[in-house]
């Protein structure tokens, strides 16, 4: 994270936006911003702990886009910590805590965040209060403040919007 977060220029974002994961090659991903959350969450799937050289890792699976598991990429990256969070539903569950490079809007910034199943969630990523701090401002008014350059997926089910915000 950014030594001092006052010392970056802020930038303003909407409640939901496109943003990428640059370290793991994931362009798009579609994401909402959640001033509510103190942790960025992301939505993993197969979940497995392992150890390489002595040291805790896990692997898990991302589908960038909802409802279509075509594009998944497996990742492997090492445990940065595990936490207690309680969701959005009240319940608490432990996770795995990873620090990931997030492209929002166009700064790159490391943020800390948890792996879980979000598969009643609308969103394959939230972006919590600690990713913001980086120099981020809310404008609940605004829904996206930049679209993509170039389209998140050239799907036939996206193409027919049956697949969307």
């Amino acid at each position: 994270m950014t030594a001092d977060p006052a010392d970056a220029p802020t930038r303003v974002v909407g409640w939901r936006e496109w943003i990428g994961l640059p370290g793991l090659g994931v362009d798009w991903l579609k994401a909402k911003i959640d001033t509510g959350a103190q942790t960025s969450s992301l939505h993993a799937f197969g979940t497995e702990e392992f150890v390489r050289d002595g040291t805790d890792w896990v692997r898990f699976e991302i589908h960038p886009l909802q409802r279509n598991a075509r594009d998944a990429v497996w990742v492997e990256l090492p445990v940065h910590d595990r936490r207690r969070v309680r969701s959005s539903n009240g319940l608490a569950q432990d996770r795995f805590v990873v620090l990931m490079d997030v492209r929002l809007l166009d700064r790159v910034i490391t943020a800390e965040v948890t792996l879980t199943r979000r598969d009643a969630m609308g969103y394959r990523m939230l972006i919590g209060r600690e990713a913001l701090a980086q120099g981020f401002m809310v404008d609940s008014r605004v829904v996206v403040s930049r679209q993509p350059t170039t389209p998140p997926d050239p799907c036939p089910a996206c193409r027919n919007g049956l697949v969307g915000w």
